[in-house]
């Protein structure tokens, strides 16, 4: 990072502690401030400072540290800030930006305001995640901030630009930064940072106390040694941050409490189910520690990493691969076995984020659930009734699947609830669920607009009903099929057109009658559901990302092994086929009651067709590959009847639209779909996928037929649905990078 252009002409850091004094180094060492003043109470360690090298100048005041600084950082213990604020106050300019590295934000607004009256748009209260047990500018490491998170919690009039700077300062010094609202981090850092020290202090305060103290010391095992390492932090310092952040330590240390006395009783009770869920959710959520840090939940909301796919023109596809499961029945599966009597094991399970929200979902509501580990699971159902009430919102990532089959699932339950996603599936509406859901007896809440989340009323009496669907949605039928597995009586849902039917089948396959008459599938309520054995087979859907690539990139021969077939869900194939596409299906058989076979797929002349209307809901996610297809193709493509595109993760049919456009290809939209003339150049450009994981794959593919380089920006999400795409798209042939992926 070092020579770039200074961010800052003059910083001023207030305390030159570990983290002042580390902030500084790397200020300098990284050329982000033109000069970095320091100050500190203690003459000795402010003379050091500049011994050392941390800083390049030692003020002799506060007066003298602030006066002609644009930006100052308040590197105090969080009970002085208060007192240090004011001697600051008069010498601070208007324009200079305010920050600090306190572990409490709370105390800090409220510190900046009881000094000057209000919360100027140029404080910006930060929070580095980084730490040792040492102490004092001896201890200063440039270093202290690479690959750690660093937290600000900017107001809602915080100053554009001052954050903006604030934020490069930080990355400069390697780190990550994040941002959230003030109280929210108080709540999170109380969970994460400030009750693991206070479980250290006293434990290792408890232990000091026993007879055996000596011997308990002694024969300590690294995992005590590394565990109680923070109980060697600086005392003076976390009695005031305890005493600073007191509500939300409160808060955590009861809910501990209330959960240590549950395991108490467990071993007390031989209760070894309760051990083993606590036990295995707390080893799926260490598993993904570092999302957690970052200050959400199992899964990353609202990704704060930048994925962008760097893409080079051409190539060959040749192969012989195995896309991963299938994410619908890696959904489907985790839901039926938690409700099923006895265990389920599933191979094949997608390992992509939506699919792990669910599973972490079931956790939260007492499932014991081992696994994944490379795509295999055990669930130990607890029967239809069995599911206990979450402690907290079920967050679901960016998966409208999970969110409207949970809607049908937790209808009916004793508990209330409520589901949430990231910021892409908050934007989805969910009326199409709650309506018919409501009808039924439902009591359901949402956002403006039908939108999430959805708050749903615990203990009411659902009353089956028969659904005639406005729009084929197997969401929405699967939806009611679950909510009809609670309900008094019979629920039927009769679909305009065939949508996939994997929450039948899996019915079924759990021992769960449904029945089926023409367009009708209905359930009748207050049956069981008997555990079962899976293997989720290959997502077609991910697997229509290399049979359009095969097909389009010239002297091309690649084999997609055990992919899943269900006649509701090979429209891609079909229409593939009938533009020209070499398709040979290879080693048809039936696993689980769902079909799947091996598909060769060779390069091919594609010509424009009508697509077929009854086709749309056959292969609804896979159309923003096969307008890569039909721009590759010789004539016309006509697109009607895809209206559900316009509400997915993004408006598909736009989004692509626009996506092409800059690419120099011009399209027709319509309202229910799109007209595309095939052979236009497909030139170099960038395209923004707007954070829909299936639009940046579609433009990846595009790359094999461009005549430049493509970047695609807002990729993060395609690990919902494929995780190691990027590596996969490589080893077939498809010149791809991707820049900003963990």
């Amino acid at each position: 990072m070092s020579g770039q252009q200074a961010l800052f002409k003059r910083v001023a850091i207030i305390g030159l502690g570990l983290i002042g004094g580390s902030l500084a180094c790397a200020l300098r060492r990284n050329g982000l401030a033109e000069v970095v003043v320091g100050a500190d109470k203690r003459a000795e360690e402010l003379a050091l400072g500049a011994e050392l090298g941390v800083i390049d100048q030692a003020a002799k005041s506060i007066e003298e540290a602030v006066t002609g600084s644009d930006l100052v950082v308040l590197a105090v213990p969080v009970r002085a800030t208060r007192a240090v604020l004011a001697e600051i106050k008069p010498w601070l300019s208007e324009s200079a930006v305010l920050t600090d590295v306190g572990s409490t934000k709370s105390s800090f607004v409220a510190d900046v305001e009881a000094v000057f009256g209000s919360l100027s748009p140029q404080v910006i209260p930060g929070h580095p995640i980084a730490g040792s047990e040492k102490s004092g500018i001896r201890a200063a490491n440039p270093d202290l901030f690479a690959r750690h998170k660093v937290i600000l919690t900017p107001a809602d009039d915080a100053n554009p630009e001052a954050l903006a700077n604030l934020k490069r300062l930080w990355e400069g010094c390697d780190a990550t930064v994040l941002t959230m609202s003030v109280a929210y981090h108080d709540e999170v850092l109380a969970a994460t940072s400030h009750l693991p020290h206070l479980i250290a202090f006293s434990l290792v305060d408890t232990l000091a106390g026993e007879d055996e103290n000596m011997d308990i010391f002694r024969y300590a095992a690294g995992g005590f040694r590394d565990f109680t390492r923070i109980a060697a932090s600086d005392p003076v310092m976390w009695h005031d941050i305890f005493l600073s952040n007191r509500d939300a330590v409160l808060r955590v240390i009861d809910h501990f409490t209330h959960d240590l006395d549950q395991l108490r009783d467990a071993i007390a009770n031989q209760d070894s189910a309760m051990l083993l869920r606590v036990f295995s959710r707390a080893k799926a959520a260490r598993e993904h520690f570092s999302k957690m840090l970052s200050g959400q939940a199992y899964v990353t909301k609202n990704s704060e990493n930048q994925v962008t796919f760097r893409l080079q023109p051409g190539g060959a596809i040749a192969g012989d691969i195995r896309v991963p499961g299938d994410k619908s029945m890696s959904h489907r599966s985790i839901m039926l076995g938690a409700l099923a009597n006895g265990i389920t094991e599933v191979k094949g399970f997608l390992e992509g984020e939506d699919s792990l929200a669910t599973l972490q979902a079931f956790r939260d509501m007492g499932v014991t659930i081992e696994g994944p580990d490379d795509g295999f699971v055990r669930i130990h159902g607890v029967g239809v009734n069995g599911l206990q009430a979450p402690r907290g919102p079920l967050y679901l990532g960016n998966s409208g699947t999970a969110m409207r089959l949970f809607a049908g699932l937790l209808a009916a339950q004793v508990f209330d609830s409520e589901l949430t996603g990231d910021a892409s599936l908050s934007k989805r509406p969910m009326g199409r669920v709650a309506d018919p859901l409501r009808a039924m007896g439902a009591v359901i809440d949402t956002a403006e607009g039908g939108r999430p989340p959805m708050k749903i009323r615990g203990g009411q009496h659902l009353t089956g009903i028969h659904y005639e669907m406005p729009v084929a949605s197997a969401q929405v039928k699967s939806c009611l099929l679950l909510a009809g597995l609670y309900a008094e009586g019979s629920t039927s849902v009769t679909e305009p057109a065939p949508t996939r039917d994997h929450t039948e089948r899996m019915l079924a396959g759990f021992g769960y009658h449904v029945h089926r008459d023409g367009a009708t599938a209905s359930v009748s309520g207050g049956g069981e559901l008997v555990a079962t054995d899976i293997d989720v087979p290959a997502d077609i859907s991910s697997a229509a990302f290399f049979l359009v690539a095969a097909s389009i990139a010239p002297g091309s021969d690649l084999t997609l092994r055990h992919v899943g077939m269900n006649p509701t869900r090979v429209g891609v194939i079909n229409i593939l086929r009938q533009m020209g596409a070499n398709i040979e299906v290879l080693d048809e058989r039936e696993i689980g009651g769902e079909p799947v076979a091996d598909l060769r797929v060779r390069s091919a002349e594609l010509s424009g067709i009508d697509i077929p209307e009854d086709q749309v809901p056959l292969a609804i996610d896979e159309f923003p590959v096969l307008f890569i297809a039909a721009t590759c193709a010789k004539g016309r493509t006509v697109l009607r009847g895809a209206e559900e595109l316009r509400v997915k993760e993004s408006d598909r049919i736009q989004v692509m639209a626009d996506g092409l456009a800059n690419l120099g290809v011009e399209t027709t939209v319509t309202p229910d779909g799109i007209i595309i003339d095939g052979g236009q150049t497909i030139s170099g450009g960038r395209v923004d996928s707007e954070g829909d994981h299936r639009i940046a794959m579609a433009f990846a593919v595009a790359s094999l037929r461009a005549a430049g380089d493509i970047e695609v920006t807002n990729c993060a999400n395609v690990a919902t649905s494929f995780p190691g795409f990027v590596e996969l798209a490589q080893s077939t042939g498809i010149r791809i990078s991707a820049e900003g992926a963990e």
